[in-house]
Formats: C-alpha cells, structure tokens, sequence
C-alpha cells in the first residue's frame, strides 16, 4: 500500500522538486533536462519528511505575515523552533489546521496527495507532455529511489489531468492553500511567464493575501539557497 506522506517527503528530498519539471524531465513542455538546475530544498526544512516540511514553510510564512500585518494575537499554538542556516523555521503543531493529528491517517493521506497533486499540476504549468516526453519523466521517476507502492501512484497521479479547479476545490482551509501554494512553489523553478502566470492566478484562485504570497515565496527562495 502507498505510503503518501512518504512518497511526498520522497519527491522532495530527491532533488526533484526544484522543479519537479526540471528534476524530472528538464521541463515537462522541452524535456530538456540540461537546461535546468537541480536543486536540494534545505535539509532542515526537509528531514521531518513530506507534510511536516511543506507544513513548516507555510506556517512559518503564515506567522511572519501575521506578525507584519499586527495579527500575532497568540491564538496558534506554540510553534517548536527549528534553527536553519539565516532564518528560522517553526514546525506546525500536529492537529492544527497545517497538521492532522498523528493517528488520523486518512486525513493525512489526502493532505498528502493534495500537495503531490499541487506539484504536478505547477509542474506542467508551461505546457503538455506529448509520449516523448512522458517517457523520459517515467524513466526518471525509475531513478529517484521511490519504493514500487510510491513509483506507482506518481506515474498514476502524473498520467491523470490535474488542473487548477481541482487544486482549489482541495483548499479546505486557508492553512491548506497555503501548503497548496508552497508545494507548488516548490515544484518549479519560476523561470517563465507561464510559471509566473499559473502561479498568480492560483494564488489568486486560492484567494491568499499578497504579503502572504510574499513571504511564502521568499520563504522557499530562501529554502533553495541553502
């Protein structure tokens, strides 16, 4: 049985997140491999694993753009701070409205494949796999290290069409849209103005703030860099 939340941490400490385009196919439109920088998000975002790592990012963009906007009122629970290299990040309380509760598997699996799902509809935000091209990424999925269970359920999830209404129907709160958001931020290198396109108007779709959409993107530029 596919372990999502796994498959997720997977995909992202693979390198194949930055983009999920790039590490995997050099850009889903020109396969172009070369042509793309692989990166690594940083280790200390990463090594608590899928949900927890994109969950750290928006909750500490969340508690960056409260405090700049005065709304800081003490109503999230106390956050465990995790030092990073120039900033500091704070790992989102399980059961809160970033993390389900522990024991709520099903709750965490579809938290999971909500945000697989972000960064593969990001990921093909310029353009649309013709047979060429997915084969060069389902070869490269054969070279990320997934177990045989996660191998199969991203070639299932990538071979399905996923576009941005069912990305936004999947924000059930505005903790979610922000994961939704940094996932997908953390699918791709924004490099072009379809990326930079799909990315606004989902922002937009997901009806987040602009500081917030702010802080999240300096957030993971900042992840990246390390």
């Amino acid at each position: 049985m596919a372990d999502i939340n796994k498959l997720l941490g997977q995909l992202l400490n693979s390198g194949a997140a930055t983009g999920l385009a790039g590490g995997l196919a050099g850009g889903l439109a020109t396969g172009m491999m070369s042509k793309k920088t692989k990166k690594k998000i940083g280790k200390t975002a990463l090594k608590a694993g899928g949900i927890a790592a994109v969950g750290a990012l928006a909750f500490t963009a969340y508690k960056q753009y409260n405090k700049h906007q005065g709304n800081d009122g003490g109503t999230t629970p106390p956050p465990t701070k995790t030092p990073a290299k120039d900033l500091e990040l704070f790992s989102a309380p399980q059961d809160s409205a970033f993390i389900p509760a522990l024991e709520n598997q099903q709750a965490n699996d579809e938290l999971a494949l909500t945000l697989v799902r972000a960064m593969i509809a990001a990921s093909n935000a310029d353009g649309v796999m013709d047979s060429k091209e997915s084969q060069v990424i389902f070869e490269k999925i054969s070279e990320l290290g997934l177990d045989s269970e996660n191998q199969a359920l991203l070639v299932r999830e990538m071979n399905q069409s996923v576009d941005i209404n069912t990305i936004v129907k999947s924000a059930t709160s505005p903790e979610v849209a922000a994961e939704i958001y940094t996932a997908s931020l953390l699918a791709i290198d924004v490099d072009n103005a379809a990326e930079r396109g799909y990315l606004a108007m989902l922002a937009a779709r997901l009806e987040l703030p602009q500081p917030l959409v702010q802080e999240i993107e300096q957030l993971v530029a900042d992840q990246k860099a390390l």
